[in-house]
C-alpha cells in the first residue's frame, strides 16, 4: 500500500516553551506535508537553554514499551530522525529502533547533538561521545555542527580550519558509516562573517556548500529547524544541494524575521511568522561545489 503522505519518525524531547526540539520538527515537517511520529526522550517545561527552574521527566523507561507497541502494529517508516538524547540508555534504544525499523528505503538521519562553541553540553559525557559514534554509524545522514564533528573525529575545535581539513574530516566521518555528511557553522577562513554549511556525498564523491552571511545573535532550536527542513526536502524529492539551499534559506529568513523584534532570544525564531515560505519553491539557489 502507498501511503499518501511520508512518514517520520521523530525521536526527540518535548520542550513545552522555546520553539525547539520537538515543537519545531512537528510544525515544520507538518508544513511540508510529511506526517511526524515522535518519540519523546524526555518531557520539559522549557528547554535548557538560559531557563532556570525547569521541570524535567525523563521517558527512558517507558521508550521501550512504546516503540514495541508500534513494531507489534507494524508500523513503518520513511524516515527516522534522532536528535538530543539525555543518555547511553537512549543511544541504545535509538540504536535497537533502528534495526527494527530501518528497513531498506528508510532514510535514517542522526543529528549528534552533543556541544557547541567548543565545549560539550553540560549532560554530555565522553561515553556518550563514544555511545553516539556507534549511533553514527547507523545513519545514512548525519548533520553535526563544527564542534560535535570535532568531537566525533576525536580532534580539537579549531575554527583556523582550511578547506582541505574540513574535506578530511568529513571524509573521516563517512568512513564511520553515513553516506552523507552535513557539517553546520564551519567558520570562513576568509574571516568576512560568513558561516558555511558543508556536505560530502560519499557515493559521488562530492563536497557541496551553501554560505551565509553571519548575524550577530544565537537563538536555540536553529539546528532542529535546519535539520527537519532538510528531512523535509529530500522525502519531497529534492536533491541534496537543493535541500541544503532550502534548510539555510529558511534559518536565514527565521532569523531575520526574528532579529529586528524586541523578545527573549531563548524563546526562539519566530517560526510562525515564516513556516508558509515552506511551501515555496527554491527559486534561487546559492549552493556550489567544494
Amino acid at each position: 500500500m502507498i501511503r499518501p503522505v511520508k512518514r517520520v519518525a521523530a525521536i526527540h524531547d518535548l520542550s513545552g516553551f522555546g520553539r525547539s526540539s520537538l515543537t519545531a520538527i512537528i510544525p515544520i515537517l507538518s508544513t511540508m506535508g510529511i506526517q511526524v511520529c515522535p518519540v519523546p526522550t524526555a518531557i520539559l517545561s522549557t528547554h535548557t537553554g538560559d531557563f532556570e527552574g525547569y521541570s524535567f521527566v525523563d521517558l527512558t523507561d517507558s521508550m521501550e514499551a512504546y516503540i514495541e507497541h508500534w513494531h507489534n502494529l507494524k508500523i513503518d517508516f520513511d524516515c527516522i530522525y534522532s536528535g538530543f538524547l539525555g543518555s547511553v540508555k537512549q543511544i541504545n534504544i535509538v540504536s535497537k529502533f533502528i534495526d527494527l525499523f530501518g528497513h531498506n528505503g528508510c532514510l535514517v538521519v542522526v543529528d549528534p547533538v552533543m556541544a557547541d562553541n567548543g565545549e560539550l553540553y553540560t549532560t554530555m559525557t565522553v561515553e556518550m561521545v563514544e555511545n553516539m559514534r556507534k549511533l553514527v554509524a547507523k545513519a545514512n545522514i548525519i548533520t553535526p555542527n563544527f564542534t560535535e564533528a570535532a568531537y566525533l573525529l576525536g580532534e580539537e575545535c579549531n575554527t583556523n580550519i582550511s578547506e582541505a581539513k574540513i574535506k578530511e574530516w568529513m571524509i573521516r566521518l563517512s568512513e564511520m558509516g553515513p553516506d552523507t555528511v552535513i557539517i553546520t557553522s564551519v567558520p570562513d577562513i576568509r574571516g568576512d562573517k560568513t558561516t558555511n554549511v558543508i556536505a560530502y556525498s560519499k557515493e559521488d564523491n562530492i563536497f557541496w556548500k551553501v554560505s551565509c552571511k553571519y548575524i550577530p545573535t544565537f537563538y536555540p532550536g536553529t539546528g532542529d529547524a535546519f535539520t527537519s527542513v532538510l528531512v523535509g526536502s529530500l522525502l519531497s524529492g529534492d536533491s541534496l544541494p537543493i535541500a541544503l539551499d532550502r534548510s539555510v534559506q529558511f534559518i536565514t529568513a527565521c532569523i531575520k524575521a526574528s532579529y529586528g523584534f524586541k523578545y527573549p532570544n531563548r524563546e526562539g525564531v519566530l517560526l510562525e511568522k515564516v513556516l508558509d515560505t515552506l511551501k515555496l519553491p527554491v527559486i534561487v539557489s546559492s549552493y556550489e561545489l567544494l
